[in-house]
């Protein structure tokens, strides 16, 4: 069994642990049972991230593995997520409200967005490893959990202990010790006046 590397991000200037230290892996322990408190943690800080007049226009479909919904949401992953994603601890469907008796809410992905940032972060400092995904059908979840128009899921998080780089499938193991990289500030920021 060979350990996983450390996956601290080369920052150029310090932030928090919590963040530096968060990744995405695809290597998760298929043996460990999701732990419920972390779990229910990370939920508590999605449910208590901003939103745009409060609208909180987020829902989340939790599976935890073993459970009928957690094969339906397996079921709707492309392959690639399929190999690894299944053996996480549970999946995590974060689902978008578009709108709400008639009035739409044109901040809907923003705020999910944010609900999904806070859960990440969450689970991390409360131990769990995390992956998020796109690469999944939308329509497959939205009629396997009967979710009506104004729902829409948007993507799939994979949550649970991690593994080791022996619980990652072959095809990604090199990904799992690449060096992290991201573009620098000066590239992402328009203007930094």
């Amino acid at each position: 069994m060979t350990d996983l590397l450390d996956r601290t991000a080369p920052t150029d200037t310090p932030i928090l642990d919590v963040l530096s230290q968060r990744w995405s892996t695809r290597a998760f322990d298929g043996a460990t049972a999701i732990d419920e408190d972390a779990l229910a943690a990370a939920l508590e800080a999605a449910r208590w991230s901003p939103s745009a007049f409060n609208n909180q226009p987020w829902r989340f479909i939790v599976a935890r593995r073993g459970s009928d919904a957690h094969a339906k949401v397996v079921d709707s992953l492309v392959a690639f997520n399929q190999a690894w994603a299944a053996s996480a601890g549970a999946l995590v469907v974060f689902v978008a409200e578009l709108s709400r008796d008639g009035r739409e809410f044109p901040s809907a992905l923003y705020d999910l967005g944010q609900a999904a940032a806070h859960f990440t972060v969450q689970a991390h400092s409360g131990g769990l490893a995390t992956h998020q995904m796109t690469g999944f059908d939308p329509d497959a979840v939205a009629a396997a959990f009967g979710l009506d128009g104004d729902l829409r899921p948007f993507t799939v998080m994979a949550v649970g202990a991690a593994g080791t780089i022996d619980d990652a499938p072959v095809a990604s193991r090199d990904g799992e010790r690449a060096p992290r990289v991201r573009r620098p500030i000066v590239e992402s920021a328009v203007v930094n006046a």
